[in-house]
């Protein structure tokens, strides 16, 4: 495991699977793409994409009273990061039930180059996602329930209630800024801000 995802946090996700309440999974090592590297469309089923923000914690956070002045300190590095979501049930017609039951449909990540320490007023960060050179989506952190600390301290805070907590190198995907777009062969995909390094996939 090297980390988790929270899932479900922007009004455009919930919205588009109909579901009124974030989710979270864990990230495992098999599911990290490396930057510009390739995805086997092949190895998933129904796979869209997403474009995030994400951290990578420097110290342990755990507790259900964690501050946001807790989580700051905590971030060693920012990302913008592509998350491909997938579901052995399909994503047509997923419930929360099934989100949760299959890792929050968590299939496969890109990082973007990190900048060191936390980025600060992310919430007015505008992402914008790219397919074969062409703009597809874009949004704010702000989408990211209101700022997307609040994505991590409602993790750390879900963690809490089943005795554990996050871990120093964890990295945390903390939810996408635009709703979830199909992925196809032949696609480059890719998401940057005017801050953070873009993250790059290639889908054979």
């Amino acid at each position: 495991m090297v980390g988790h995802k929270v899932g479900l946090t922007s009004a455009a996700m919930q919205q588009q699977f109909g579901i009124d309440q974030p989710d979270s999974g864990v990230l495992l090592d098999y599911m990290a793409v490396e930057q510009n590297g390739a995805l086997r469309l092949r190895d998933l089923v129904a796979p869209r994409i997403e474009g995030e923000l994400a951290f990578r914690l420097g110290s342990d956070l755990a507790g259900a009273d964690v501050s946001a002045e807790a989580i700051r300190d905590a971030i060693a590095d920012t990302f913008v990061a592509l998350e491909v979501i997938d579901s052995r049930y399909g994503l047509a017609g997923l419930t929360l039930l099934d989100s949760v039951a299959d890792n929050a449909a968590c299939g496969r990540f890109v990082l973007g180059a990190a900048v060191v320490g936390l980025v600060p007023e992310l919430d007015g960060e505008h992402l914008t996602l790219t397919v074969n050179g062409v703009r597809a989506a874009s949004g704010f952190g702000r989408a990211i329930m209101d700022d997307p600390i609040r994505s991590v301290a409602w993790l750390v805070q879900r963690l809490a209630a089943f005795g554990t907590g996050l871990r120093a190198g964890d990295v945390v995907l903390a939810g996408a800024v635009h709703a979830s777009l199909p992925l196809r062969a032949g696609q480059t995909v890719t998401v940057g801000s005017p801050r953070l390094p873009q993250a790059v996939l290639h889908v054979g």
